[in-house]
């Protein structure tokens, strides 16, 4: 009993008192919550997931809370983010067991965010269930935030984004994505606190309890309805050319040719559309290298078109004093503007500590892997008058950086190259990702990509146009341009965030004392 939250043996389940159960049920439940995402998009097993989680930890000591998390986080990373093995193996020349173990490390390491978490979550709560359940959301939302931006971050998988086709997205332009999940563990934590209520003979306060926390989710698909912001009544016409090159041949000199080729030949038909969009480093060389075939694409777009592609850079920054390379994107034609991408994948697109690194594995020297962050705050593109703010591949996964960024746009842009990943789910993922940047920002994206999915997002995060994986073809639709701001906008994620520290700061020991569980 001394190793139990004081008083709470009522609160005892096989899931928390047997070891071996609960530490499966724990990786299990961090696994459901994959099933959350895209291509699955079981969202409703989100409160599920983290109700499993509170009927094995609330009961336990709180030095057993590190490991609790950690087993959660093994569960959700291994099942939803260990697709990195396709770019490590497959992409990235190692070893199949090297690749292995350099996947496990990563799921590993993720999952001690988690693991942190939890541990920080009983420090504060100390044995009291009360103030667990209270704090849970709390402490669930400050670990997603430290994780989106500790050592550059991984903001992927936050249980939020599942309700891009959930009843929750209304939520997503008053409170960003970290509002959704705020909300998601806060109907776990209740439905445990119900349950509690109940088996203590307290009917009319758990049906209070569940009132007000499902009350959200009956208000918040009205709320989807609503436009946050005005859309022009004059249609843009969109092209976007998915040329599915192999990743292989990618960055090979011989290939080079035919990769343009390939681009030039997908754009005949369309020069006079208003807004045409190549993925991320279309153009396999640097700008100043490609001076022969930027000014061929000019030549041969209409008076009032504009073509978007990716393109590295590489040239002399007066910020950094040297010379460099960028991951870029650069408007041709009727348009104006280059944009140097500012989050960039680590061992992607630098490694980290490459004195040491370099050279010892395959993975450590993948193709443009060298490149330099751009400078923040950069001015959005132009094409015919349309301010449009371009992100690059994992840019997209930054909420806050995305809504900010977003101000004083007319639409939104990314461009990706999923080729790295194969047939896993991790560009599932990202696209759905993209479609919770366009909920949460009230504007159409556009997103480009080189083997899928290439696609046309609406204002309320729904897929107009998209051409299937794996397929060489033309995504052609109407675009519209979109004034005004969304309150996510404008605040980002501070409210929640803010919402999180009152509660910690809240629900302290001489507030809320260590009462028995059983109320006694």
């Amino acid at each position: 009993m001394s190793h139990d939250v004081a008083n709470a043996k009522v609160l005892n389940t096989p899931l928390s008192t047997n070891r071996w159960l609960g530490a499966a049920t724990l990786v299990v439940a961090g696994a459901l919550q994959t099933l959350t995402f895209s291509p699955f998009q079981l969202w409703w097993l989100g409160p599920v997931s983290v109700l499993l989680i509170l009927l094995v930890t609330v009961p336990l000591a709180p030095e057993k809370l590190l490991r609790a998390g950690w087993l959660t986080g093994l569960g959700l990373f291994g099942s939803g983010a260990s697709w990195v093995y396709v770019s490590i193996s497959e992409h990235g020349n190692t070893a199949i067991p090297v690749a292995i173990l350099l996947t496990v490390a990563f799921v590993a390491g993720l999952a001690l965010f988690h693991g942190l978490a939890f541990w920080f979550w009983g420090k504060l709560a100390k044995k009291s269930a009360i103030r667990r359940l209270i704090l849970f959301p709390a402490i669930w939302i400050l670990g997603d935030w430290l994780r989106g931006w500790l050592l550059t971050g991984f903001p992927w998988l936050y249980l939020g984004t599942a309700h891009t086709d959930g009843p929750l997205a209304g939520l997503a332009p008053l409170a960003g994505v970290h509002g959704i999940t705020f909300w998601i563990t806060a109907t776990g934590a209740a439905l445990y606190g119900g349950w509690w209520l109940i088996k203590h003979l307290r009917p009319v306060a758990a049906g209070v309890t569940l009132v007000i926390v499902l009350t959200p989710w009956l208000i918040a698909p009205a709320m989807n309805r609503i436009d946050w912001t005005e859309l022009s009544t004059e249609a843009t016409t969109f092209a976007a050319m998915q040329g599915n090159i192999a990743q292989q041949i990618k960055w090979d000199p011989e290939f080079l040719k035919d990769q343009i080729v390939t681009y030039l030949g997908m754009t005949e038909g369309h020069w006079d559309t208003d807004l045409i969009l190549w993925p991320e480093t279309a153009i396999p060389i640097p700008q100043d290298q490609a001076g022969t075939i930027i000014e061929h694409i000019s030549s041969e777009l209409g008076d009032n078109s504009t073509l978007i592609t990716g393109i590295p850079w590489y040239g002399f920054s007066d910020r950094l004093e040297d010379f460099t390379y960028h991951n870029s994107i650069i408007a041709i034609g009727n348009g104006d503007g280059m944009y140097h991408k500012q989050k960039l994948v680590p061992f992607g697109e630098y490694v980290p500590l490459q004195s040491v690194l370099r050279g010892l594995i395959g993975f450590f020297d993948l193709p443009m892997s060298s490149f330099s962050q751009g400078p923040a705050w950069q001015d959005p593109l132009t094409a015919n008058g349309i301010k449009i703010m371009p992100f690059i591949c994992y840019e997209v996964a930054y909420p806050d950086f995305v809504a900010f960024n977003a101000r004083g746009s007319d639409l939104l842009l990314t461009i990706s190259n999923d080729g790295w990943f194969g047939d896993s789910i991790g560009p599932l993922q990202h696209l759905q990702i993209a479609r919770m940047r366009a909920l949460e920002t009230g504007r159409y994206m556009l997103r480009g990509t080189n083997n899928g999915v290439t696609a046309i997002i609406n204002h309320r995060g729904e897929l107009t146009e998209t051409i299937p994986q794996f397929e060489r073809a033309t995504l052609t639709g109407e675009v519209y341009t979109a004034t005004g701001s969304t309150p996510y906008m404008q605040t980002g994620s501070w409210p929640v965030l803010t919402l999180a520290f009152i509660l910690i700061v809240f629900v302290r020991e001489r507030i809320i004392p260590p009462v028995s569980a059983s109320g006694s």
